[in-house]
């Protein structure tokens, strides 16, 4: 499966962003081949609906779940249409490593 995190820079090293739109990167995580791509968001200086092509950005990839610190109302319900999970991390702290982490433990319970 693959996995979508928002960053704050292009390294496991980065922190997790708390804007979705808005965020520096988007960290594409495979799960099954434990490749890790980073992308540019084209979105972060946008002047408006920066959520909504982020959302088609991310979903051009196959994601089927996402990690940010917040998503805004508009994406939520365009996230729904396309069965995309949400999961929200209240810990700008943590780095993108720690958070492949915590998705690669939850994958074996």
């Amino acid at each position: 499966m693959k996995v979508a995190i928002t960053s704050t820079g292009n390294s496991l090293e980065s922190t997790l962003d708390s804007r979705f739109g808005r965020c520096s990167y988007f960290v594409i995580y495979d799960t099954k081949t434990q490749a890790t791509e980073f992308i540019p968001n084209p979105n972060l200086e946008s002047v408006e609906g920066a959520g909504p092509a982020s959302v088609n950005l991310i979903a051009s990839r196959g994601v089927k779940k996402v990690v940010s610190g917040e998503f805004g109302t508009k994406v939520k319900s365009i996230f729904d249409s396309l069965q995309i999970q949400l999961v929200v991390v209240n810990d700008p702290k943590k780095t993108i490593a720690e958070i492949i982490e915590l998705l690669e433990k939850g994958k074996e319970e």
